[in-house]
């Protein structure tokens, strides 16, 4: 029995979850694919679908994700989560709210919770507002996102604006009355027409008791926090299997022999400095989206074939705010990051072609483009620890091993962390 179904809008978002499952002792692998749910293995208690539905019009996402959904339920998963970003990155014209309001009607259900916060992290809400640590959501950098600028910290008033339906609170001091209170609220507030609920989190205290609410409903949503309280909650009522708990060695996957290579997308801070570090070490080819041409691809292969042997190398698009203007004033804001994102997935294939086996790849929408590129339809997920859950394994006769990592996430050595950390499972065979 699947008990839980997670649908995650990006890859590396998807990859976060599933490696915090399996930090509680769940069995998650992540499919990228719904036709790769049929090879399951029979230990796994969760299974997520990374999409990359963040960013495409709404009524490609909600189709995308209603399908999931359903095939998730086909394969026998008792619950379904919709995660998206921890700072509910979106617009007005965003897919928080369509996609959840049509994966309600999909799972036949008249509510649902918005709960992003991952207090673990100081992401929390209180009466509807977000904060990161002591800022709220609309003061920090989060408003300058090149994508999807976060300017409004109250998250009911984001979420209504993006969906059909009435958005309706579920405070701090309402989960503090009890679970019967509190559905008894949702009874009454469902009955007055308003089926999606902001829910604060101030604290891991305030998740407990969301998961225990919400632990036999069909669809939750939210971000990468909920769903290990959810475990926690179903995993009350179960006999501890000790074969399932995680291992000091879990954070060794299965070997990779091959090339290492970088490959960045990601125009954040954390990122941009990651790059300046590894590049006094190593070659770093910086693709200009303005000056890039249809013969991009060969010649990062003449550039990379006499390098890529003696150690890693990076290819990366990431820049600073000027340098994503610019591009964004030439080729408009989706314009810029798709074009990225497809020369980084071209980029990807000319080097698995020249024996890269081992990549790290910076930013979300980059990551499932380059796991698409690469053809990964499953892989095993490390346990949640200092690579922020990214490291992945595909299997096979020419195994794949990744870190993938959110462009925030990480201090200036996380490339050479995450090469490490390969290099070990190389060494263990």
């Amino acid at each position: 029995m699947i008990e839980l179904g997670v649908i995650a809008d990006d890859l590396t978002g998807g990859m976060m979850v599933a490696s915090l499952l399996e930090r509680e002792g769940v069995r998650c692998p992540l499919v990228t694919s719904t036709d790769a749910l049929s090879q399951l293995d029979a230990a796994a208690e969760a299974v997520v679908i990374g999409r990359k539905i963040r960013l495409i019009p709404a009524h490609e996402a909600t189709r995308d994700a209603c399908n999931s959904a359903l095939q998730l339920t086909a394969a026998g998963a008792k619950r379904i989560y919709y995660k998206y970003c921890a700072t509910f990155d979106s617009t007005e014209k965003g897919n928080i709210g369509p996609i959840a309001e049509a994966l309600m009607d999909a799972l036949n259900t008249d509510r649902t919770i918005a709960c992003p916060a991952f207090p673990e992290y100081s992401v929390t809400i209180f009466q509807g507002r977000m904060f990161l640590g002591p800022t709220m959501l609309g003061e920090s950098a989060k408003q300058f996102d090149p994508v999807t600028p976060m300017t409004n910290s109250n998250l009911v008033e984001v979420l209504q604006a993006q969906s059909k339906g009435n958005v309706g609170l579920l405070t701090h001091a309402s989960l503090m009355s009890g679970k019967e209170a509190v559905q008894k609220y949702l009874d009454q507030r469902v009955s007055a027409g308003t089926g999606l609920f902001i829910v604060d989190a101030a604290d891991n205290d305030d998740v407990t008791r969301i998961a225990e609410l919400t632990s036999d409903w069909p669809l939750t949503t939210g971000a990468d926090a909920l769903p290990m309280f959810l475990a926690r909650t179903w995993q009350k009522n179960q006999p501890c299997d000790q074969s399932l708990s995680s291992t000091g060695n879990d954070n060794l996957l299965p070997p990779s022999p091959g090339y290492e290579s970088i490959i960045a997308g990601s125009c954040a801070e954390a990122t941009r400095r990651q790059l300046d570090y590894f590049e006094l070490h190593h070659p770093v080819y910086r693709v200009d989206l303005l000056t890039a041409n249809e013969n991009i691809s060969e010649q990062i292969r003449q550039w990379a074939t006499p390098l890529i042997a003696n150690g890693p190398i990076a290819i990366a698009t990431s820049a600073d705010v000027a340098g994503v203007q610019r591009a964004q004033a030439k080729f408009g804001v989706e314009g810029a990051a798709k074009l990225a994102d497809e020369l980084l997935g071209q980029s990807a294939r000319v080097l698995h072609e020249l024996g890269a086996r081992k990549f790290v790849v910076a930013g979300g929408e980059t990551s499932g483009q380059v796991v698409n590129a690469l053809n990964i339809g499953q892989v095993q997920v490390a346990p949640f620890d200092n690579l922020s859950g990214g490291y992945c394994h595909q299997a096979g006769q020419e195994p794949l091993s990744l870190v993938l990592k959110a462009g925030a996430l990480g201090d200036k050595q996380f490339f050479f962390t995450a090469l490490e950390r390969m290099r070990a499972a190389d060494a263990n065979v």
